[in-house]
């Protein structure tokens, strides 16, 4: 499996995009996210149109498992390739001349962590959709770099959101063939984290959107 998640590395960057704003590595649960302007209905209604029911949500359950004690490899394989990736590291520079900011780049990992673990929990409560709207935010030029002072660019631009929602979800898959997994249940708990990291970069590309438009 090691050669194939080398040669996959290079398509993690939106692994390393998504938690550059997520949680403080002090406070994992930043209180007082900015508030989702969707509802749990319009979350639900959302799930329904990716076909992500009950059995994905019980899928990322079973996944976590596998994955928790394999989480910093997991990071390893997406981070591995993050710094010859210009127009992807170019988001921790102040401009396109300067070297990545390597502590804002260790503070991204930590939280990182945590989203896996978030993602895999399947919690989608009111909770888990405010942070969402949070991620979003500090993705885009209303909130990034706050989280923790730092002096980058200013916006993480969306289509790289997008766009890489598949990569990040194909690298993941190699980590969920444990021993002892069925095929079978290798696909459903791939399929689940497919689903889900859709549901989140919809979610996050709020901010993007004019209001009313979402």
């Amino acid at each position: 499996m090691q050669p194939i998640l080398l040669s996959l590395a290079g398509l993690s960057a939106l692994a390393v995009l998504v938690l550059t704003l997520h949680r403080s590595p002090e406070d994992p649960r930043t209180p007082n996210p900015t508030g989702s302007p969707v509802s749990l209905d319009e979350l639900r209604e959302l799930k329904e149109v990716l076909l992500f029911g009950p059995e994905d949500e019980a899928a990322l359950r079973r996944s976590a498992a596998i994955l928790e004690p394999r989480v910093e490899e997991v990071l390893d394989v997406w981070y591995g390739f993050v710094a010859s990736t210009p127009q992807l590291v170019k988001y921790f520079a102040k401009g396109k001349d300067n070297p990545p900011d390597g502590a804002y780049l260790a503070a991204v990992r930590v939280r990182f962590a945590q989203w896996i673990r978030d993602t895999a929990a399947a919690n989608y409560n009111q909770e888990w959709l405010d942070f969402q709207h949070e991620i979003g935010l500090r993705h885009h030029s209303a909130k990034k770099n706050r989280t923790d002072g730092v002096d980058a660019a200013p916006i993480i631009h969306q289509r790289y959101l997008v766009a890489l929602a598949y990569p990040v979800t194909h690298t993941l898959r190699p980590f969920l063939e444990a021993e002892g997994v069925s095929p079978a249940e290798v696909e459903t708990m791939h399929q689940a984290w497919t689903k889900a990291v859709l549901l989140s970069v919809i979610l996050w590309s709020a901010p993007y959107v004019r209001e009313g438009e979402f």
